[in-house]
């Protein structure tokens, strides 16, 4: 049976905001790339499951792809790189977040100036750095002080990002208050509606904090950021933090809702209290350290996770057009690292396989061919599904829609 493309894209968006649903739509129309970005249900609805290769349990982070790798401040205010998108984690297969990152490398190559043998090449370089710390058994991570090549060239410059520079690119001061920025690119208006409940939530949270005067709230926005999650209910709110305007801080609050894996996923799952706690127990599981502020909260019943939007966030920009190959290969392996250590780190917990049965599949060779070629399949169909998509949105479906 022939999958209605526009069809199951609408369907798996309904009730998201229209403004920033829109905008996600035409985020998704510019390349292959963009659009498996935005398509994480789809994906995982396509990916055929009977071809991979046979894998350990592991916990997975449900949506890994080049630009879910990025620096972050974690909670002991030290600078990391490591995976850091979580809302779509869940128990599977190691292999399925393989095949989605391989597959994004290879939707991606023509958008880095990366001809196609070079990012099948690329392709097996990863699973051969992530085997190998796999095989070590020893869950790693990667700092200023660790990190080499490009990660260590994105790391370097942010020990002199300050906070004050990254308020003045979010904010406006008006008198010697601070006020966010709505500028349509990075945040838009909230109704009056919205920012009472985030302002109603926020003071209680604040009762529970050590300094309540921290999370005082002094403005709130809609929230604009990344492709998967674009249309969902998300907020970027100013607080007093340390002082008032240069001590103050930037919070995210994110509507979660269900893993788009755990519909296609034979493996039981946990019954976690909520969508929010499943996110931020598996992010403070996965990651070397923890994003500062993250937590999993409720508003009028429904589930959020709320952290700390900061000066440190940064992603790697690749271009094979400037970047030696080697550059880029020591990015991509740097990768395929992070997602095994972050399968070590969470291993032998409710349910997962246990590090000595990772350690035994990093160490075995046979399906790593195999990978690659699951990779290409779901790439090309990333591609095909792009231009169908691309066409309906171009005869204005997604308008209507």
């Amino acid at each position: 049976m022939t999958l209605d493309v526009p069809h199951r894209i609408i369907e798996t968006n309904a009730g998201r905001d229209p403004r920033r649903l829109a905008l996600k739509y035409r985020k998704m129309r510019a390349s292959p790339f963009a659009f498996l970005r935005g398509t994480c249900a789809l994906f995982h609805e396509r990916l055929p499951v009977r071809d991979l290769p046979p894998s350990p349990a592991a916990w997975a982070c449900g949506d890994l792809h080049l630009e879910n790798f990025g620096s972050y401040k974690g909670d002991n205010r030290l600078v990391y790189f490591d995976l850091n998108d979580f809302d779509e984690s869940a128990l599977a297969p190691a292999t399925w977040d393989l095949a989605r990152f391989l597959a994004s490398v290879l939707a991606a190559a023509s958008g880095l100036s990366l001809p196609k043998h070079e990012a099948l090449s690329l392709c097996t370089d990863v699973l051969d750095r992530y085997a190998a710390a796999l095989a070590s058994g020893k869950a790693r991570w990667i700092e200023r002080e660790t990190a080499s090549g490009g990660v260590r060239a994105l790391l370097d410059p942010l020990r002199t990002r300050r906070r004050p520079e990254f308020l003045d690119k979010r904010t406006v001061i008006k008198g010697r208050r601070r006020l966010l920025r709505i500028d349509g690119t990075k945040a838009l208006e909230t109704t009056s509606g919205q920012r009472e409940r985030v302002v109603e939530f926020m003071a209680q949270f604040a009762r529970t904090a050590p300094d309540p005067a921290f999370f005082e709230v002094l403005d709130v926005a809609d929230r604009i950021a990344g492709t998967g999650s674009l249309g969902m209910e998300r907020y970027v709110i100013l607080v007093r933090g340390e002082a008032s305007p240069d001590g103050n801080y930037l919070l995210d609050l994110k509507r979660t809702g269900p893993s788009a894996l755990v519909p296609h996923l034979s493996i039981a799952q946990p019954a976690w209290a909520s969508e929010a706690v499943r996110v931020a127990t598996l992010q403070q599981r996965m990651q070397a350290i923890p994003m500062a502020f993250l937590h999993a909260v409720a508003i009028g019943g429904a589930d959020y996770v709320l952290r700390e939007l900061q000066p440190g966030e940064d992603r790697v920009e690749l271009d094979r057009a400037r970047d030696s190959l080697d550059h880029v290969r020591g990015v991509l392996g740097t990768m395929g690292e992070l997602a095994a250590w972050a399968q070590l780190r969470a291993s032998g917990r409710q349910g997962s396989a246990t590090a000595d049965e990772l350690v035994a599949f990093g160490s075995a060779t046979h399906w790593r061919t195999k990978l690659v070629d699951v990779a290409r399949a779901c790439a090309a169909q990333v591609e095909s599904d792009w231009t169908t998509f691309s066409a309906a949105f171009d005869d204005g479906v997604f308008a209507t829609a």
